[in-house]
């Protein structure tokens, strides 16, 4: 086999968005022989993601992994973008961190011969987060902390106020993401980022506030109504925000609870104290992991009403995504209790998608799979759940649905706010 003959070819090009598809291509090939392909990044903690898959030449000695099917490996059949949602991290139980998306995430690509275990060639993907000519602008404003995205060309833009999970720092790959779909997303930090506390007593319902007002009031976002994503605890922050705050016109809630969880929430002179976990449903998995999926008690019983959030006194459009596989909470329960509040205030303006055999931390596209992980508020390693697969296809079904949402309710006429 003559390596020098041997190409690896990242299609269109080895620059795109964090979200885009890419063909992986290997050319030169003897016709029929087997070939193993690698993928290995390394994210900004230093831990290493990577995932493999043994593949076939054709007649013409080359792989398409478009069209090619896997034989074994990471995963296997046709998968095009395989090489990048199978990858899984060399330490377990770590999800992929990226704090500077100024930078593009690296992916290494190889092709070794599946007989000598040789490098017969290699491309590194370059997948990035901005734009060229999207603006990201560090917010201090009065208490206000996070990172406002505007994308380039003619505004005004609708404007999205992203809220992440639970346990502090700023996430902004999602944010910067979605601000090139043509958002102006607030990625909105609200404990242990900067000078915001570590450990909160207590949540303030008016910061949140404050984050609205100055989305709305940028030259760049256009009214009447804002947008809020938000994923966990940062779930029931926006659902909080869609019952008590104005300016909100649409609220996707992703894998949240539809009552306070983790700490007390305050607004005004409300009080909304958090769950009570139900220690004894908390067991350990075979692994040693914690599994809490049951560990909330159901917010509509009489005692738990007051850390129930009013949702019925919303009047926004919501966007419910919930896993079925969801190991962090019953994520599915939740939703269908928040569903069936609204109904019963006569309210349609709601749709929930559930997604089998994913687990909680559904992210933007080709983000790999988290099983398990850290949980800051229990202080230690949970299960996340989800199969890799199905939980890619659920998040590159819910990109779709989630900028089709924002276009549909967040327009310049005159629609309700909550």
């Amino acid at each position: 086999m003559a390596y020098s003959q041997i190409r690896l070819k990242i299609l269109p090009s080895v620059r795109c968005l964090f979200d885009k598809l890419v063909q992986v291509r290997v050319e030169g090939l003897t016709p029929h022989k087997q070939v193993e392909l690698r993928s290995r990044l390394v994210d900004d903690r230093g831990w290493i993601f990577k995932a493999s898959a043994l593949y076939k030449a054709d007649e013409t000695g080359q792989v398409d992994v478009c069209r090619a099917p896997s034989l074994g490996g990471s995963y296997t059949g046709v998968e095009p973008m395989g090489l990048f949602w199978a990858m899984a991290p060399e330490t377990p139980h770590s999800k992929l961190l990226k704090k500077n998306v100024l930078s593009p995430t690296l992916v290494e690509i190889e092709a070794m011969s599946a007989e000598t275990g040789e490098l017969l060639a290699s491309e590194t993907n370059e997948r990035g987060y901005m734009t060229e000519g999207m603006k990201r602008i560090p917010v201090q404003e009065g208490r206000i902390r996070g990172v406002l995205f505007i994308p380039p060309g003619e505004g005004p833009f609708p404007g999205i106020v992203d809220l992440y999970t639970f346990g502090g720092r700023l996430t902004e790959p999602r944010a910067s993401l979605l601000a090139n779909k043509g958002f102006v997303v607030l990625a909105l930090a609200y404990m242990g980022y900067e000078d915001l506390p570590k450990n909160p007593k207590k949540l303030d319902l008016e910061y949140f506030d404050e984050a609205v007002t100055y989305l709305r009031r940028q030259p760049e976002v256009k009214g009447p109504g804002i947008g809020i994503i938000s994923i966990s605890h940062g779930g029931g922050l926006a659902l909080s925000m869609s019952s008590f705050l104005s300016g909100i016109s649409a609220t996707v809630c992703i894998n949240g609870c539809n009552a306070n969880t983790a700490i007390p929430l305050h607004y005004k002179d409300l009080i909304i104290p958090p769950l009570t976990p139900v220690l004894k449903n908390i067991k350990f998995t075979d692994s040693g992991l914690l599994y809490i999926r049951n560990g909330l008690p159901d917010p509509s019983l009489e005692k738990n009403r007051a850390s129930q959030f009013p949702i019925e006194r919303a009047s926004c459009h919501f966007l419910f995504a919930v896993s079925e596989d969801d190991h962090n909470w019953n994520s599915v329960f939740f939703a269908n209790q928040a569903a069936a509040t609204l109904r019963s205030h006569g309210k349609e303006t709601f749709q929930v998608v559930t997604y089998p055999k994913a687990g909680h931390f559904l992210e933007v596209p080709y983000m790999p799979h988290c099983p398990s992980g850290f949980h800051p508020a229990v202080g230690s390693k949970v299960a996340f759940g989800g199969e890799p697969k199905a939980h890619s296809e659920a998040q590159l079904d819910l990109w779709e649905r989630v900028q089709q949402f924002f276009k549909s309710h967040l327009d310049n006429k005159s629609r309700p706010t909550c």
